[in-house]
């Protein structure tokens, strides 16, 4: 491919980075790491700061501290680790679960109201390339 090509997509991916964070500051209840976090929860269940870490490649420390604050605000419970009684897994609550369903249906809206004039296959066609865009980075990573 042409440098020309990598400079286009360089410069959109920032342009649609920086536009979701404006839009997730202006329209969402749950910040990006919380809304993330709950999301792993809500889909795999029960899981340890270390766990959480390892899957969104963070620092513990940097989970440990987000998880702690989600706690704080009835988000996400302590359970013991059974295994291991100095540990814990965090799992999501009902008021967790309720707030990232909102959240999630927000978002989903936002997505649906920029391509609402895009064709079913566009819409599509997008969602492929981003799904195999963010696959290769991960491999790549």
């Amino acid at each position: 491919m042409e440098e020309n090509t990598f400079t286009t997509i360089e410069r959109e991916i920032d342009k649609f980075v920086r536009r979701i964070v404006l839009s997730e500051k202006r329209n969402d209840k749950l910040d990006r790491s919380t809304y993330i976090l709950l999301g792993l929860l809500h889909m795999h269940g029960p899981a340890s700061v270390k766990t959480l870490a390892d899957r969104l490649r963070l620092d513990i420390s940097t989970v440990s501290r987000q998880a702690a604050g989600m706690e704080k605000k009835g988000l996400v419970q302590k359970l013991p680790n059974p295994d291991d009684g100095r540990s814990y897994f965090y799992q999501i609550t009902d008021t967790g679960s309720k707030a990232l369903l909102e959240n999630r249906a927000t978002r989903l809206k936002r997505v649906r109201k920029a391509l609402e004039d895009w064709t079913e296959e566009e819409s599509a066609a997008f969602g492929k390339l981003l799904e195999k865009y963010n696959k290769t980075v991960q491999e790549k990573l």
